[in-house]
């Protein structure tokens, strides 16, 4: 049955004109189209469209001529298509740069790169910091699930060593949101620590692992600068952090009162184990600070009804990637193929499926190609910070990440669609295209905190995100091997490029529910609204 087909019939008693005029649309979001616009953008001559790099910049202009020859508005600053970040980046200088174990008067020098890894400091081009060490298991203060790592602990004027990820007994939602580094560093610093040691649990270690952190900190941190100049999300009362190494961490525990096996089996279990370390820890931190800036790139489709039109639906897609960085088989290009030239070669025929309708539905749509998503969610952040249209008439963000279309896909996963009414929607839109909506195979990555949809949330917008499935139609794939072996081996490597196989054809139909939900979203009366009880909903809801 063609998609046509199958889209008449499931609208039913919709409107004829404006069935046709949305099949019409669908039809026009092309496997081929997004296959031309994904090969120009993860060529090897945008180097890895890494954040304030010329290659991130080309692939701007390249968004931003496609939005203006569709002719869309331009929903940036000045009458332009692009909202210009600030920003500032940080890179670690060596010499300089060192961290030691003080016990019983004696010194313990950790070797860099293998014991710990010191992240240059977005603040201070000079910090340091010289105190006793708590460990506070996951650093994790909730309320709601009778949690404090902190009860009855004093940390002030001292350096917390704590691990990453949240107890595993949390609820997903609730796991996700404790488990953002950000928020940890943040409950440390409201309560007086002056430093962070960030230890890695056995199960973090292998999805995340030390020497990748490693790497990708050797690239150096950015944040965006506020009117004031200053880091967004700085703490200034935090003078300092550092990964550790296993061997790392088993050195910081030597002689405490439980060992490092010990701690980490009291985390499993979900048991609060925080105590004093035997050990005080001096690190200082030399680093390199560097103004710059990067695009985000916006437009804007208008709302066909006078009251509603003032309302935005937020279609986003990151556009930058990790740009050049350490080789792997001789190959040091970043190409950032599926993450995210995808979503960004998506965005763009989206964009153009609504423009060619004759009646563009009844709230505006704007289409963000954001910057910075690999640095920490930083174009997005500062968007949903920064609206260039109001912010009280952003009723939803659908964004769109790393479609792996690796092979037929009966489904498709929608990350967020548990904690509010979007899900519904994306259960309706999917039925009309054939596929079903599974749930989230993979929750210990908490990747509904890890995507630029995190930042509309943060602002109590309704979001969610989709991915293909784990269900083949090719009975030869075998989903779940193929999607796991693709993050095990090519996610965030030079071989995420155009020359590994991908299905346009799954991209496609991933790309038209986009558009569907979007559709329904900006043609129905009511806004989307956080599930009752939901907790996204209960702490960020307008």
């Amino acid at each position: 049955m063609s998609l046509v087909l199958t889209f008449l019939l499931a609208a039913g008693a919709a409107a004829p004109g404006t069935v046709a005029d949305r099949t019409s649309a669908l039809e026009s979001i092309r496997p081929a189209s997004l296959r031309a616009h994904l090969r120009f953008l993860a060529d090897d001559l945008l180097e890895g469209r890494g954040t304030a790099s010329r290659g991130h910049e080309i692939a701007a202009r390249y968004v931003a001529a496609q939005f203006e020859a569709m002719g869309l508005e331009p929903a940036g600053t000045g009458a332009t298509f692009v909202q210009t970040v600030p920003l500032r980046q940080a890179v670690l200088v060596p010499e300089g740069s060192a961290l030691s174990l003080f016990r019983d008067g004696r010194a313990q020098e950790l070797r860099a790169g293998r014991d710990y890894v010191l992240p240059p400091n977005l603040l201070r081009e000079e910090s340091a910091f010289d105190a006793p060490v708590v460990y506070v298991g996951f650093g994790v203060v909730a309320p709601e699930r009778r949690h404090d790592d902190y009860a009855g602990l004093d940390v002030r004027g001292k350096v917390v060593a704590l691990l990453s990820g949240a107890p595993a007994q949390f609820p997903s939602d609730q796991r996700a949101y404790y488990s953002s580094r950000r928020l940890k560093a943040e409950t440390a610093a409201e309560r007086g620590a002056v430093g962070l040691l960030l230890i890695q649990p056995p199960e973090e270690e292998k999805r995340f692992p030390f020497v990748r952190i490693a790497e990708m900190l050797q690239a150096g941190l950015m944040d965006w600068l506020d009117g004031q100049g200053n880091p967004a999300d700085a703490l200034p009362g935090l003078r300092g952090s550092a990964v550790l190494s296993r061997e790392g961490a088993e050195a910081l525990f030597a002689g405490a009162p439980r060992t490092l096996d010990q701690a980490l089996a009291d985390a499993a279990t979900g048991k609060v184990g925080s105590f004093a370390l035997p050990a005080v820890v001096q690190g200082r931190t030399r680093s390199r600070h560097a103004a710059t800036e990067s695009p985000n790139v916006l437009a804007v489709l208008r709302g066909s009804d006078p009251a509603l039109a003032k309302e935005h639906v937020v279609l986003s897609a990151h556009l930058d990637h990790l740009g050049m960085g350490a080789a792997r088989d001789g190959d040091t290009i970043y190409n950032g193929a599926l993450d995210n030239a995808s979503g960004t070669a998506a965005l763009i025929e989206i964009a153009r499926a609504f423009a060619s309708r004759p009646t563009p539905p009844r709230r505006s749509i704007l289409f963000a190609a954001v910057t910075g998503e690999e640095k920490g969610l930083l174009g997005a952040e500062y968007f949903a910070r920064n609206p260039t249209v109001p912010a009280s008439g952003i009723v939803a963000n659908f964004n769109m990440d790393m479609f792996l279309s690796l092979y037929p896909a009966q489904d498709v996963i929608a990350f967020g669609a548990e904690h509010s009414s979007l899900g519904a929607v994306a259960q309706e839109m999917a039925g009309r295209l054939g596929l079903t909506v599974g749930p989230d195979p993979f929750p210990e990555e908490v990747v509904f905190i890890r995507s630029d949809h995190y930042a509309f949330v943060r602002k109590g917008i309704p979001s969610l995100m989709l991915s293909a499935g784990l269900k083949s139609a090719d009975p030869k794939v075998d989903g779940p091997k193929t999607f796991g072996s693709w993050l095990a081996t090519v996610y965030h490597s030079p071989k995420d490029d155009a020359s590994q196989p991908i299905d346009f054809d799954s991209a496609a139909k991933v790309a038209r529910l986009y558009f569907l939900m979007a559709d329904k979203v900006a043609t129905d009366s009511a806004r989307p609204a956080w599930n009752p009880g939901d907790f996204f909903g209960a702490k960020f809801g307008r």
